[in-house]
């Protein structure tokens, strides 16, 4: 059962990676939505993480969707990693950008504000109709207001009011959580998995004792005379096999990146 549910989920992010090479090749606003849709699930699952701290769910969801959108439009599945590896640090750093930036510095007009959250939605809408960054014309006729009024309030929700970064949010279960929390610093955990997927792929061409040689030198510190030993072999061929072994890495990275 449980290899057979493996083989599934193999099929499934085979056909996915298909799908992203066709889009690459055609950009074809069909499958482009197709991803979009196939994925959403990663941005609802990241909205919900960063519910009751001061903004609505939805407000979240609309965000964390805009992140997934930059994400398709980004992603190459000739890079070797997944996407939702590649997705997720992008949706939470959109997450966290509204969070930053939420909130008006002085009184503005009612009509300003709601224009700002009526573009914000048309930026969604329109760049997954153009396949690109709508401009303030596409905006204005999407909306039916003119290109001064977009540009009016555009230019007024760019001052944000500036919170401490002690502030706090209602956590839930009796707990909270700051500011600081929230947009502190870059997600390492995510730039890791990055790496892994990154050193996975090259790493794909070498051989059972070429990746033994290097995992051995790199990452687990020890000597070309303990290699050695370890394989019966020469010293000299352990050093010679090593540098072999780091212009294919580099060969590869190349191609890679």
């Amino acid at each position: 059962m449980t290899g057979r549910n493996t083989d599934e989920k193999q099929q499934e992010k085979d056909n996915q990676n298909l799908l992203f090479a066709k889009y690459k090749e055609t950009k074809d606003k069909a499958i482009r939505d197709k991803l979009i849709e196939d994925n959403l699930y990663i941005a609802e699952i990241l909205a919900k993480k960063y519910t009751n701290k001061g903004i609505e769910y939805d407000d979240i969801f609309q965000v964390a969707s805009i992140g997934l959108i930059y994400a398709v439009d980004r992603f190459d599945p000739e890079r070797g990693y997944q996407f939702s590896s590649f997705a997720t640090p992008t949706i939470i750093g959109e997450i966290k950008r509204h969070f930053r930036d939420k909130g008006w510095t002085i009184r503005v007009p009612r009509r300003i504000q709601e224009l700002s959250k009526r573009i914000n939605n048309a930026k969604i809408e329109l760049a997954q109709t153009l396949q690109k960054s709508p401009t303030v014309r596409d905006i204005a006729e999407h909306l039916g207001n003119t290109e001064e009024e977009v540009l009016e309030a555009m230019e007024a929700s760019k001052v944000y009011s500036p919170q401490s970064l002690d502030l706090t949010y209602d956590g839930g279960e009796d707990s909270d959580i700051s500011l600081s929390d929230l947009i502190g610093k870059e997600e390492a955990y995510y730039e890791k998995i990055e790496n892994n997927d990154f050193l996975e792929k090259a790493m794909s061409i070498l051989s059972e004792t070429e990746k033994k040689i290097l995992i051995d030198r790199y990452f687990n510190k020890k000597t070309q005379s303990n290699i050695a030993k370890e394989l019966n072999i020469s010293q000299m061929t352990v050093s010679r096999l090593e540098k072999k072994i780091l212009e294919k890495m580099k060969s590869e990275i190349e191609k890679i990146v």
